[in-house]
């Protein structure tokens, strides 16, 4: 199982995480001509080494119209939000973009579906998280340009950066928020910012030892989004490390946010899994709605036979899927089923590491999975294939199953 940590001691923000992944991708300079030809708008990226204390790491800049990001982080957001405290503050930019024109933006964005789907996910809780604050839907919201631009570029950069790493897992460290308060366009605001502390509902956080804005509501949002499990590093053999630095220096600390990329032997993962109650569903609308659910990202549905008030016969619909796809299952549950409420309860999921191999017999083509994991080691022959061979060669699905292991013993 490949794991990813993020180490948040010294908090999080937007370009920190995309500088910490770019030092884990295998060819940093083609990630980099990568994400310039993403398409953003007047948007340039720049990943560079620097060094903070004496320790080596790298920095993810990004410039919008020619100037460099650290100009315009306290437009991030234009009813709060500070510098990231990778950065410091700049002149004042007055146009703005509504929620839709970022949408626009980043649906155009030459991204895989999956990349522009997860930023575009993101950047709603950022947007979500603004709105509840401030008490204004939040489409009637109106961002900065420039620091909308700026978010969208560190969100799709980590966004992108793990789709190619491709985690099973990501973990992180309670985070660090800092303390005191920080200086924004509008104002005097304590740390946590309010937007942060929204975003952060749920994940352990603490401050007191640094002054100072540590996470942003960028950094908050993609921890949110990404990470299943808060706490301490899980036993795991790194195979890279990855720091991303900000600007601001602290005395006697490193500014950055580590991440370790490695793997176990045990595969493991915290899942959610949704189920309810349905006694007035036929049978061909139950099994629509998994086929919907298998197509929204579920790892598994399954049905049980249960038994309801007043003796009626039912069927308990249930779903298990990532805490990525939580809402999106969600939505799918209550958009193809009738039922008025969903039960949700966190689980831990412990897996087999699974592969699939291709290859010629005498009977034709087929596929072997294997599975490994946890002291157990287990084969077994796609049953597409199996059953094709039988129907082929007018034998029982048992002699397929034998003729094919008998070739790969010979081979």
């Amino acid at each position: 199982m490949k794991i990813l940590y993020f180490d948040c001691s010294m908090g999080a923000a937007g370009d920190m995480l995309s500088a910490a992944l770019a030092e884990l991708m295998p060819d940093k300079e083609q990630f980099l001509r990568e994400l310039n030809a993403l398409g953003i708008p007047d948007v340039e990226f720049t990943l560079s080494e620097a060094a903070q204390s004496g320790i080596t790491g790298a920095r993810m800049s990004v410039s919008i119209h020619g100037e460099h990001e650290h100009s315009h982080h306290e437009h991030e957001h234009e009813h709060e939000h500070g510098h990231e405290h990778g950065h410091e503050h700049g002149h004042e930019h007055h146009s703005h973009s509504s929620l839709h024109s970022i949408e626009h933006i980043v649906s155009h964005l030459a991204a895989p579906v999956e990349v522009r789907r997860q930023v575009l996910e993101v950047y709603r809780l950022i947007a979500d998280a603004e709105s509840k604050v401030h008490g204004t839907a939040v489409e009637q919201v109106h961002f900065h340009e420039v620091g909308a631009l700026d978010a969208v570029a560190d969100v799709t950069a980590v966004c992108l950066a793990l789709h190619h790493l491709a985690p099973d897992k990501i973990a992180a460290s309670p985070v660090h928020v800092g303390a005191g308060s920080v200086q924004c366009a509008h104002g005097l605001l304590p740390v946590p910012a309010p937007a942060t502390a929204e975003l952060l509902r749920g994940v352990p956080i603490y401050g007191g030892e640094v002054q100072g804005e540590l996470c942003t509501p960028t950094g908050a949002a993609l921890l949110k989004y990404f990470v299943s499990d808060f706490g301490s590093m899980p036993t795991m053999s790194v195979d890279k490390i990855g720091l991303g630095l900000g600007q601001r220096e602290f005395a006697g600390r490193v500014n950055g946010v580590r991440a370790f990329f490695g793997t176990s032997a045990e595969r493991s993962a915290e899942v959610v899994e949704l189920s309810c109650n349905l006694d007035d569903m036929t049978g061909e609308q139950i099994g629509f709605a998994m086929e919907r659910l298998f197509d929204c990202g579920a790892l598994d549905v399954w049905t049980t036979s249960i038994g309801m008030k007043k003796s009626r016969p039912a069927v308990m619909l249930s779903a298990l899927c990532r805490q990525a796809d939580r809402e999106r299952v969600l939505r799918c549950i209550f958009a193809n089923t009738t039922t008025l409420g969903v039960r949700e309860n966190l689980c831990r999921r412990c897996e087999l590491e699974r592969a699939t191999s291709e290859r010629e017999t005498p009977c034709g083509a087929a596929r072997r999975k294997t599975a490994n994991g946890w002291g157990v080691t287990r084969r077994k022959w796609e049953y597409d294939d199996l059953a094709r061979i039988a129907k082929e060669q007018n034998i029982s699905l048992f002699e397929a199953e034998s003729r094919l292991n008998a070739d790969w013993d010979k081979q």
